[in-house]
């Protein structure tokens, strides 16, 4: 059923529409950030920078200090994708209904120093990353099934163009609706959305399901390949699978959390409407699209995955390193932006292609799980200490260095991966695209 164009392409729409929706709703609050910041009496919540540093970090909490996001791999390689994504829908709709309460009746009080709508925002929001990250790793997952062989890395990048439409999207009409409206309205927007997305995933699993029976490939949950514990040895064994993972750490350290702050740093450094603040940071978004797409075409057919990658990681360095400097046109915002699209779009695109390249299928979840996992630690952390760095410095240079500084040590790292490559032969400057007697011969091992 996976050799049919048709099957492919369609579960890819939809497994990447419940990804979108958890994109959206990851971004949906970033351009709120001067409305929360604003008094009570004037429609905000009262929020101080490092409050907002502290819900934006919560995100990952339960992954990170909980080792959730470890636990998520484990259980998508022993349960299977269609399980945990249903799980992984569920729990970014329950997140998200208690971010809803914390916004939408505002309670009082205090609890552990932090206002009561931090606290029970932030733990909405550590419900939401849990299954957010965990939808991560099924649809990746998902994808390596239907598409090895096939367009894989394009598959991806359309998967990660569609989950950035999600996030242009908020950081697009979070802003316009909740002044408009209410302060909550885009959050039950979200609620809506994430629904919209739970019931797409469920369409999959008959599809998934179906894959089953039709193409020979074995069920997820009773096969000779079912993932074991001593699997986990095989992937903390291999150099390249560190190296990728530090790799993440660095590069979306340096991309997550700067569009979360981007939206007050277009209105407080280059003098941008309030209104349209969230369009500016909505470019890179907006540019992954397209963009992430066409480069993992280029990486199916002529290969040079890491040069891809290093590429795009030099020039999120630039970008970072242009915002610190004292420049305060709008131009020049736009131009950066535009630039950190292309870059944003060039790492990804051929980044996670790569992973399969090295992991054997049946510890992939566990895999892209411990990734993620370490990834978020960066996640975590970057926002608390951007937060207290935009309280002492407004000038936004402080914070501008730590993301440059950050996607710098990712450039480092991409150039020693692409020496690595050459010394253990992992193809990940190959074509993934494989001709049609590589396929038939494979068919008759």
């Amino acid at each position: 059923m996976n050799d049919s164009g048709v099957a492919r392409w369609t579960v890819l729409f939809i497994v990447a529409t419940a990804m979108m929706m958890g994109y959206f709703v990851n971004d949906v609050m970033s351009p709120l950030e001067t409305l929360l910041e604003m008094p009570r009496s004037e429609g905000g919540l009262g929020w101080t920078p490092t409050d907002y540093g502290f819900f934006s970090g919560a995100g990952s909490f339960i992954n990170v200090f909980l080792l959730m996001l470890f636990f998520s791999g484990i259980i998508l390689d022993k349960m299977g994708i269609r399980f945990t994504g249903t799980l992984a829908c569920s729990l970014m709709v329950a997140g998200t209904l208690i971010k809803y309460y914390a916004v939408c009746t505002a309670p009082t009080g205090q609890l552990f120093g932090l206002p009561m709508t931090v606290v029970f925002a932030a733990l909405g929001f550590s419900v939401f990353g849990v299954g957010y990250e965990m939808t991560g790793i099924t649809v990746s997952k998902a994808m390596v099934r239907w598409f090895t062989g096939h367009e894989l890395a394009m598959a991806m990048g359309i998967q990660l163009a569609m989950a950035r439409l999600g996030t242009a999207a908020a950081l697009s009409i979070s802003a316009p609706i909740a002044r408009h409206f209410t302060l909550s309205a885009p959050l039950l927007l979200s609620l809506g959305l994430l629904i919209i997305g739970l019931l797409a995933f469920l369409v999959f699993c008959v599809m998934d399901k179906r894959l089953d029976y039709t193409s020979g490939l074995p069920n997820q949950s009773d096969s000779d390949e079912e993932f074991r514990w001593g699997d986990i040895g095989v992937t903390l064994r291999s150099p390249g699978f560190w190296l990728i993972t530090l790799f993440c750490v660095l590069f979306y350290s340096a991309v997550s959390p700067f569009l979360k702050f981007s939206t007050k740093l277009m209105v407080m450094k280059y003098g941008v409407d309030a209104d349209i603040a969230g369009f500016f940071s909505s470019i890179a978004p907006f540019g992954t699209i397209l963009l992430t797409p066409l480069f993992g075409f280029v990486y199916d057919r002529y290969g040079r995955g890491v040069t891809l990658v290093i590429t795009g990681a030099l020039l999120l360095t630039v970008v970072h390193f242009g915002f610190s400097l004292p420049l305060h046109s709008s131009t020049v915002a736009i131009l950066l932006m535009i630039t950190l699209s292309i870059g944003y779009s060039l790492a990804p695109a051929a980044l996670w292609p790569c992973v399969p390249k090295i992991i054997p299928l049946k510890c992939l979840g566990t895999a892209y799980s411990m990734i993620f996992f370490i990834q978020n630690f960066g996640r975590a952390i970057i926002p608390m200490l951007v937060g207290r760095a935009n309280e002492t410095d407004s000038t936004y240079t402080t914070s501008m260095l730590i993301f440059g500084f950050t996607a710098l040590g990712a450039t480092a790292v991409a150039v020693v991966m692409l020496i690595v490559d050459r010394r253990n032969g992992y193809s990940l400057q190959l074509p993934n695209i494989k001709k049609k007697t590589e396929l038939e011969s494979e068919a008759d091992d």
